[in-house]
């Protein structure tokens, strides 16, 4: 893991938030820089950070493929470790210096961030998940569900979806809500005809800027909800 992390927002927030990127793509693309900026705005502190694998494409590696998510919880583990020791201070009940310590990411990056909230949640490090374009699947092949682990989730957790993501749309989630296959700490928030970046079709009658600033509302709107239930 790249231990330098990019910072964005106030700094004294109402919440913080460690994210991670996808799959294809580090730190500082255009979603996650907008989206970063969108919270701030809100009075949440963002920061972001770069997985090995990424950080060596940075610094001019070969361009292979991410490992399996399996295979990065250390390094998100390290990640929260990092970030405590630069706050230096220990969380309570999730809560960092009286504010809630969130993780989650950017699609692959969510997905390895709900592989290790349960833990953290549990032991008190952190005091939720936001995930940003969840990969419920790959597209194309809805039976290759990424979900087991989220049927049992005691973490309180924010998806935030477009409503026609290839990985996973709403009402394939739905469809799993329907079978009780995720837990009901999960929260949800739709993005009118978003796709996985949550930008809509023209003509839909949505924008990606309307769907990103709802986006970025329901996040800071679920986290104080979370901070109320701690105070």
């Amino acid at each position: 893991m790249n231990e330098a992390f990019l910072r964005t927002g106030p700094s004294q927030a109402r919440a913080r938030f460690l994210c991670a990127h996808g799959a294809g793509a580090g730190m500082d693309t255009p979603f996650l820089r907008t989206f970063a900026g969108l919270l701030a705005d809100r009075g949440i502190a963002t920061l972001r950070f770069e997985f090995a694998y990424m950080a060596a494409r940075r610094q001019g590696g070969p361009r292979r493929p991410p490992p399996r998510a399996e295979g990065l919880v250390g390094e998100y583990r390290a990640a929260v470790a990092a970030a405590l020791a630069e706050a230096g201070a220990e969380p309570r009940d999730g809560m960092l210096q009286g504010v809630p310590l969130v993780i989650g990411g950017k699609s692959m990056g969510g997905r390895v961030a709900s592989l290790v909230a349960g833990e953290l949640h549990g032991a008190g490090r952190i005091a939720g998940l936001v995930c940003l374009g969840y990969p419920f699947h790959p597209p194309g092949k809805p039976e290759r569900l990424r979900t087991a682990h989220l049927a049992a989730l005691a973490c309180p957790t924010l998806i935030v979806q477009g409503e026609r993501d290839p990985f996973g749309s709403r009402a394939e989630v739905e469809a799993l809500i329907g079978a009780r296959a995720l837990s009901p700490a999960i929260a949800f928030h739709w993005a009118g005809d978003g796709h996985h970046d949550l930008g809509p079709r023209g003509g839909s009658g949505f924008t990606r800027k309307a769907n990103l600033a709802a986006a970025a509302d329901a996040v800071a709107e679920w986290s104080q909800s979370i901070r109320s239930r701690k105070v």
